[in-house]
């Protein structure tokens, strides 16, 4: 029997999935009186002959084709059995696609004046969600002729401008703020790059409807990875250099439980950064901008506390786990340069 006219639908909840072309390969021969049936949270975009005709929302709908039946079995063979006059729906998903995930992969850099280096390392990770606005702009920008569209095809490209909508507000936050007002200040600084990507994913059909901070916090970046970012002079890294040694030992299971106390097995490279480059911003005001002074080649715990930017007890501790070399002089501990460097080293 004759085909006289087609249903066209797509009964799916499209989890996932943003858009879906019907068919999904080749091209329609849809006829006159073909019938659309669009759900809720659906919208149909019809193309023929390659262009975008209409938007259909929820209900059922007419197709008017030039498919006309019964007549085009006899066209169509002129054509190699294709049909003349080809037309494609594209189902779009018009729902909300909410808990998508957003994190920073490298550290953000934002300055932070009169704190340690002047600059913070900062990462995040937190939540966005998006919704398609205009169903024809987004088929025809983004998605072209694909059988399917995902969430997965698109998300890299969405994170991209989220992420650098974030650095372009943390950056004007920081002018005015210091990060540790920053770090406060998540739903104000997710609030922001909310309007600052409004007209980014406006452009694509699209709509951002929300997007939050989950954390915000100071990078654990080691003095390596900092000193290779170039931000880190010898002298520094110096300093950041024991600073590692000592937390590394403090979460060495075998030794440094002293250490732990002292210094914390959890405490950040930023707080780190701070206690040891402060002290060197102190001396060298107090001394008028001399250098500071070299270490000595025989000093006591709380000389060598005072070189490394520690407690008198983090330095006694590293002596009786003897991961730092001391001479005991009746009660009294001495420490020579060599055994300090070694131990900085090690």
């Amino acid at each position: 029997m004759a085909r006289i006219f087609d249903v066209i639908e797509y009964p799916s909840e499209m989890k996932g999935e943003i858009v879906h072309r019907f068919p999904e390969t080749g091209i329609g021969d849809y006829r006159i009186g073909s019938q659309l049936i669009v759900r809720e949270a659906q919208a149909a975009v019809f193309f023929r002959d390659g262009n975008a005709l209409d938007v259909f929302r929820a209900g059922r709908h007419t197709i008017t084709t030039a498919n006309i039946p019964l007549l085009i079995n006899f066209i169509g063979k002129a054509f190699n059995e294709r049909t003349p006059f080809p037309a494609e729906v594209y189902f779009v998903s018009m729902k909300e696609f909410a808990n998508e995930k957003w994190g920073t992969p490298q550290p953000i850099i934002v300055r932070n004046p009169g704190m340690g280096l002047g600059v913070a390392l900062l990462q995040g990770f937190g939540t966005y969600s998006f919704q398609v606005k205009d169903p024809q702009q987004f088929v025809t920008q983004v998605v072209g002729t694909q059988g399917a569209y995902r969430t997965a095809d698109i998300e890299e490209r969405l994170k991209t401008m989220l992420l650098s909508k974030l650095q372009d507000v943390l950056g004007e936050t920081t002018a005015a703020k210091s990060v540790v007002d920053l770090i406060g200040l998540t739903e104000e600084v997710g609030a922001a790059v909310r309007a600052k990507a409004q007209d980014d994913f406006e452009a694509l059909g699209m709509t951002l409807k929300s997007f939050y901070i989950g954390n915000l916090k100071p990078s654990s970046k080691s003095a390596q990875e900092l000193r290779d970012m170039g931000m880190l002079d010898m002298a520094t890294y110096t300093q950041l250099q024991a600073a590692d040694a000592m937390r590394d030992a403090a979460q060495n299971p075998s030794g440094g439980a002293g250490l732990t106390a002292g210094i914390g097995a959890g405490m950040g490279i930023g707080n780190l950064m701070q206690q040891a480059t402060s002290g060197a911003t102190q001396q060298g005001q107090q001394g008028g901008g001399a250098k500071p002074a070299g270490i000595p080649d025989v000093m006591t715990p709380s000389e060598a506390a005072a070189i490394l930017k520690v407690s008198e007890e983090d330095v006694l501790a590293a002596i009786k786990d003897k991961s730092l070399k001391a001479k005991k002089l009746g009660n009294a501990y001495r420490i020579s340069k060599a055994s300090l460097e070694e131990f900085m080293n090690s």
